[in-house]
């Protein structure tokens, strides 16, 4: 038996289920704000992800499925949604136009890193980007929709939020930081002394609980902001106390990639582990310059899917659709043309096999359908069928065409 691949899963059954309701429910949502679906491809030229999530990042550092094509192209399996987004509205010229435009997806990316709950090789996102818009009211309309994704959802979180500040700020505060990094460059691990001089804001990022305490009494970027990303940082945590949506600032949210500025957010669950983040994002206003594009400000985030799997409250079954079933072999052929007739509205159920009454009242239930439909020896003589609706439990035998 061939297995799938460390850290590659099959999706059947109920997963599949599950997969298919975070995703319906989540596009239900961004369309409700306005947003429109985009596919872009899994392989990219690995120079995107170089440019964008930025090479000092564990993503681009250790983590991307990366390799040479047959025409000696240095291509990679997409690692995460934001930068083939970019790339793809830059490519076709719509930073060149006035309109704003959002945009959702879903589908598989790909990390080569340690397999553990919740966290896979090859895993799904669900995502959305926002283009054009520079207000910090957009921010805020990001996180509510992420907020109303998970409450259809059922799934509780909490809300982490920080400031990356800008061009501004950044540069005076990364100067502060390396400075303080270096005094204590002795007691961090490996990743951060390369960090510090690749990017010391990543350092912040650390998950060594050692490092964790030395950054206790790192100089905070939130409390060394430029006049504009404080005053849109306040006016952010103004909107989410006035909607009643809980936040706890953490500044050290740097979020994983290089390409964030101004607001960063995770929601974050304590019921999968030690993996708690469940969807992240903010906003990255220097992007599509970075790729060639026109400046254009934007914000996003993405929903780790099989992060969230387990804590879906799924809708109870309703039962739908009809099963048609046979009691004689001569009426097996007289099922066809009624379901291809019923199947342009509703879902049908059609067993081949002749069989008895009760064995179709079983079947019939494992498929979970809202209506039996049979035809014996006398349905097939006088052209009629016996519907049972299997909720209200009336029985009634009409003519085919009256079906």
């Amino acid at each position: 038996m061939i297995n799938p691949l460390r850290g590659m899963k099959d999706l059947t059954f109920d997963e599949s289920q599950r997969f298919v309701h975070i995703v319906t429910t989540a596009i239900g949502v961004a369309k409700k704000y306005g947003y429109h679906y985009i596919e872009t491809p899994i392989l990219e030229e690995t120079a995107l992800f170089k440019r964008s999530v930025g090479e000092s990042s564990d993503i681009v550092g250790k983590e991307m499925y990366q390799f040479e094509d047959k025409g000696g192209n240095d291509v990679c399996m997409r690692p995460e949604g934001t930068a083939g987004v970019v790339r793809a509205f830059v490519h076709a010229k719509l930073d060149r136009q006035p309109v704003k435009q959002k945009f959702y997806y879903y589908g598989p990316m790909f990390r080569y890193e340690r397999p553990q709950k919740g966290r896979l090789r090859e895993f799904h996102q669900f995502g959305c980007e926002s283009f054009g818009e520079g207000s910090v009211y957009e921010d805020f309309t990001i996180i509510t929709m992420i907020s109303q994704i998970f409450s259809e959802l059922g799934i509780g979180f909490d809300l982490q939020i920080n400031s990356l500040g800008c061009t501004t700020c950044m540069p005076p505060y990364k100067k502060n930081l390396v400075k303080f990094l270096t005094e204590i460059k002795d007691e961090l691990c490996e990743d951060c002394n390369r960090r510090i001089e690749t990017n010391p804001i990543r350092v912040l990022d650390c998950k060594n609980k050692t490092c964790q305490s030395l950054l206790a009494n790192a100089p905070k970027l939130i409390t060394n902001l430029c006049q504009e990303c404080d005053s849109d940082f306040n006016k952010l945590t103004a909107l989410l106390e006035k909607a009643g949506i809980e936040y706890q600032v953490d500044t050290n949210l740097v979020r994983g990639l290089d390409y964030y500025n101004k607001t960063a957010f995770e929601f974050v669950s304590n019921d999968i582990g030690s993996q708690s983040a469940i969807a992240g994002g903010g906003r990255y206003d220097k992007l599509v310059e970075f790729l060639d594009g026109k400046p254009t400000p934007a914000v996003g985030f993405a929903i780790g899917i099989e992060r969230i799997m387990e804590l879906v409250q799924m809708p109870e079954l309703q039962k739908e659709g009809i099963y048609l079933g046979a009691m004689t072999e001569d009426a097996v052929e007289a099922l066809f043309p009624i379901a291809t007739a019923k199947r342009k509205e509703t879902k049908v159920t059609l067993e081949y096999a002749s069989k008895g009454f009760k064995s179709h009242m079983k079947g019939a239930d494992k498929v979970s359908a809202r209506y039996c439909v049979l035809i014996g020896e006398d349905e097939l003589k006088n052209g009629t069928v016996w519907v049972k609706d299997l909720e209200s439990k009336e029985e009634r035998t009409v003519l085919v065409e009256e079906f």
